[in-house]
């Protein structure tokens, strides 16, 4: 569903990744973890063609991403970065507006303002949201359109409990309905639910897996960052 080979970026300065290898499957949840800077939004911005990598391959649904056609990116849903939406338009013109850019059926729209709690909001402009209801909005824009691959970056942001138990149902059940999901959170607690493989990313790498059934994700995770960092300082300049 997504593949990246030997996919590589760099920007000014020398930030950036390089000899990125990833797969995900249909029906898994995959998880990226790592510290700020770790590279997880510019891997997922290479995976959904939002950058072009200077080395390797990416691939959805089996193209190319840079020429997928329009066909296979409708079938994409994501969300990174802040929510796209228009800031004078209402929360339900906003997702009538993506459900027609994905070809979804107008009742989508009503089932996605119901399933996000946004119903009494429906009628109020997008600016005039707060981060929470905005995110929802932007996730309901995001999934309404039931794609069969989902790329999200710190999809729990700003959440309260009840939504983050929302997003975390409705992505296993769509895992669990054949799709492909690709996460990048710091709430370890939220990936260990849902997440079927956790890749740990660092300076720019991706450095290994961690087990979502581990007991203690949380030092399991900063073990393998400090293991990495020692490791790149001891080698040769």
């Amino acid at each position: 569903m997504l593949r990246l080979r030997g996919v590589a970026r760099r920007y000014r300065g020398g930030a950036g990744v390089r000899d990125l290898d990833l797969a995900v499957e249909e029906g898994a949840v995959h998880a990226l973890l790592g510290m700020n800077g770790a590279g997880k939004t510019t891997l997922l911005r290479l995976a959904l063609g939002m950058l072009r990598p200077d080395a390797g391959r990416v691939e959805i649904l089996g193209h190319e991403v840079a020429a997928a056609p329009a066909a296979v990116l409708r079938e994409v849903g994501q969300m990174v970065g802040r929510p796209f939406a228009y800031p004078e338009l209402t929360v339900r013109e906003n997702l009538r507006i993506a459900a027609r850019l994905r070809g979804c059926e107008a009742r989508a729209v009503d089932a996605a303002l119901e399933l996000w709690g946004l119903e009494a909001v429906a009628g109020t402009r997008f600016r005039r949201l707060s981060s929470g209801t905005a995110q929802r909005v932007g996730l309901a824009s995001a999934l309404q359109h039931r794609p069969r691959l989902i790329v999200l970056d710190e999809p729990s942001l700003a959440l309260d409990p009840s939504s983050m138990i929302v997003l975390r149902t409705h992505l296993r059940r769509r895992a669990d309905e054949g799709a492909a999901v690709l996460v990048s959170s710091h709430h370890l607690d939220e990936v260990a639910r849902i997440a079927g493989r956790i890749d740990v990313m660092n300076a720019g790498r991706l450095i290994g897996q961690l087990d979502p059934r581990a007991p203690d994700l949380e030092r399991a995770l900063f073990a393998r960052i400090l293991e990495d960092d020692r490791t790149r300082a001891e080698r040769p300049r």
